[in-house]
């Protein structure tokens, strides 16, 4: 297991349970009892736990405040993960994802491309592409897109957060005014299949003015997220078209979007 996903699956162990053993976590996780401890002190400086002899707890504002074990998620702002660490999680879904998401592109569509690592990766494929228009706050996917002279590249340009790396604020919203586009590809850190898809990430309010700019709005989500629920309600499920994740989607949640008119593609 990549250190990333054995630290993002830490956390979900002590979001759900509100504390964890090193022991348990050792053995649940099929690593030594050194490399937990090594994990949780990582976890610790970045506030994210308190440690104890043997193992670690939620700190106080958190307990306080812990979700259902069904919506566990990391719930301090400082566990959002940098975009570099969520390029190596769930890489071989994510291609898939974004090599099915290109294809609904047609020539001389005009695509909006949200910030993420998946959205990064359909940033990837579209560049293998061409006689098309990209509006993006996602720098990444900007330089990925910049090589192929095809594609008319427009970057909505603000204030830079560097977590994921991509601008936000007033001034890349007031870019997408009056834009139209075919089809926003978006992204999210969680997604409940009756309340929509949601996000650690602070600047996510231009996420919406995509949406009111798009004709069709597809959200790519590799099935980990499903579950989970951050801080902000990024779309409500109404808002989604087309959903395109992995075989790892159970039946109920595949049900409950297919009932609300979603379509879901797996790959």
């Amino acid at each position: 297991m990549h250190l990333v996903e054995r630290r993002n699956e830490i956390l979900h162990c002590l979001n759900s349970a509100g504390s964890v053993q090193v022991a348990e976590l050792a053995q649940t996780l099929a690593t030594s009892e050194v490399t937990i401890r090594n994990d949780l002190k990582y976890l610790e400086q970045k506030g994210a736990l308190i440690r104890f002899h043997g193992g670690a707890t939620l700190p106080e504002n958190a307990l306080s405040s812990r979700l259902p074990p069904a919506q566990a998620v990391p719930t301090t702002a400082q566990t959002e993960l940098v975009l570099e660490d969520r390029v190596s999680i769930a890489r071989d879904p994510k291609r898939r994802i974004a090599v099915r998401a290109a294809g609904l592109v047609k020539p001389g569509d005009s695509i909006i491309l949200d910030s993420g690592s998946t959205t990064l990766n359909v940033a990837e494929e579209l560049a293998k592409r061409g006689s098309m228009t990209v509006l993006t706050n996602n720098l990444p996917a900007a330089l990925a897109l910049s090589g192929n002279q095809e594609i008319t590249l427009v970057l909505c340009g603000g204030t830079f957060r560097h977590k994921t790396r991509s601008f936000h604020g007033a001034h890349t919203e007031a870019v997408l005014q009056g834009v139209t586009a075919n089809i926003l590809f978006i992204g999210a850190d969680g997604i409940d299949a009756r309340i929509g898809i949601s996000t650690f990430n602070e600047g996510f309010a231009i996420s919406g003015v995509m949406a009111n700019a798009a004709k069709k709005v597809v959200a790519v989500l590799d099935s980990s997220k499903f579950g989970r629920n951050g801080f902000n309600l990024v779309l409500p499920i109404d808002k989604i078209h087309t959903l395109i994740t992995d075989d790892g989607i159970n039946d109920k949640d595949r049900t409950d979007l297919e009932q609300q008119g979603i379509e879901v593609i797996i790959v």
